[in-house]
């Protein structure tokens, strides 16, 4: 168990998510939060090594061109870090070695996805056996959805959560997988975090708009085979106050919003004897 616990959020190119994602780390109490560009990382400047918890938070990367996050997966893939002889993706590998977090939403499980690190299979973690790709409706989807939680999933994140309602806003959030082996295997381990669901957090669903782009399963999120990879379309750094809520002014609401417990989650993790 490390001293302090630091946490990094990657930025740059099309992110915009990453204030609110530093701002739920540091609610969740966090030692240190940095917020880094993804040039400081090519540049040698910052190093993934000197982080617990790696973020990488939605928006628009690289315009969503070329496929929702693809260009940015190609980037950490091929691309050398200056003054080493290393690729960008050789930090990653290093960091998912180490037993260290990462937590993808919007954009980040899309590029999580890309660069094979989910679900990272048997530690393949550069082969890509998922996608996400165009919403059934043919839009962008800007609304909140319920979401199921696996009580049996080996999820760091979601331990002790059942139910969770978050907003999600993308174009290509629709789950599919390689084949039916690949989903089979999915639900079989427990890699199925979240599901789009029911009001009651209950059942997964299929039916629009509950499910809001036609995801295989309606599943919303899943986690590598240890739990410490996790991705997700919907947004939980967007739900940490009850004023964030749609109807806050029209409810009695907790005070603490849905998502902060999955930072909360993370902290206790890397601070506990498990990690």
């Amino acid at each position: 168990m490390p001293q302090r616990i630091r946490a990094i959020v990657i930025t740059g190119n099309g992110t915009n998510c990453e204030m609110e994602m530093a701002h739920a780390c540091k609610l969740a109490r966090f030692d240190e939060v940095e917020i880094v560009h993804i040039s400081d990382l090519l540049y040698g400047t910052e190093q993934l090594d000197d982080y617990h918890f790696l973020n990488l938070p939605g928006g628009f990367l690289d315009g969503d061109d070329l496929g929702s996050a693809k260009a940015g997966a190609n980037r950490i893939l091929h691309a050398a870090v200056a003054g080493r002889e290393e690729r960008l993706y050789d930090q990653f590998a290093r960091f998912i070695a180490a037993g260290k977090l990462i937590l993808g939403v919007c954009n980040g499980f899309q590029l999580l996805v890309k660069l094979g690190m989910l679900p990272g299979l048997d530690g393949h973690y550069d082969q890509q056996t998922v996608t996400l790709t165009f919403n059934d409706s043919g839009r962008f989807e800007d609304r909140w959805v319920y979401l199921r939680v696996d009580p049996g999933s080996p999820c760091i994140f979601t331990k002790g959560i059942s139910g969770l309602y978050l907003p999600v806003r993308h174009g290509e959030g629709k789950f599919v997988t390689l084949d039916e082996k690949i989903l089979e295997r999915l639900h079989r381990e427990g890699l199925i975090a979240v599901q789009y669901s029911d009001e009651n957090c209950r059942e997964a669903t299929l039916e629009y708009p509950a499910n809001p782009n036609g995801a295989v399963d309606g599943i919303a999120g899943i986690c590598n085979e240890t739990g410490r990879i996790f991705g997700l379309m919907p947004h939980p750094e967007a739900y940490l106050h009850r004023t964030n809520h749609p109807r806050w002014t029209r409810e009695e609401l907790p005070e603490e919003g849905m998502g902060l417990a999955l930072f909360r989650n993370a902290a206790a993790f890397l601070r506990s004897a498990n990690f």
